[in-house]
């Protein structure tokens, strides 16, 4: 199932600097997962060292934090848009 994702600015370097990618992919893991293996290093840059996702990282499955869904193990259908988001922090 093709999966729209919104690459942030700071990241697109790693996505052959693209603002947007299409993958296949059934779950926010999977989804991570697969980014890894198209882009090498994004995953490092969104996840843990146990996989999970980033404090400062938000991940968000048709405009609904996945947090407040099922995290990484969040499914996903055809035509979905997950949009990545850094935290910025300012002062």
């Amino acid at each position: 199932m093709a999966v729209k994702v919104r690459i942030p600015t700071p990241l697109q370097k790693l996505a052959e600097g693209k603002g947007e990618v299409s993958v296949q992919a059934s779950s926010i893991q999977d989804l991570l997962d697969t980014l890894e293996k198209n882009y090498p290093g994004m995953k490092e840059r969104l996840c843990d060292s146990t996989g999970k996702v980033r404090r400062f990282v938000n991940i968000y499955l048709n405009e609904e934090d996945i947090r407040f869904l099922s995290k990484e193990e969040t499914p996903l259908k055809d035509g979905d848009e997950v949009s990545i988001v850094p935290a910025i922090a300012g002062g």
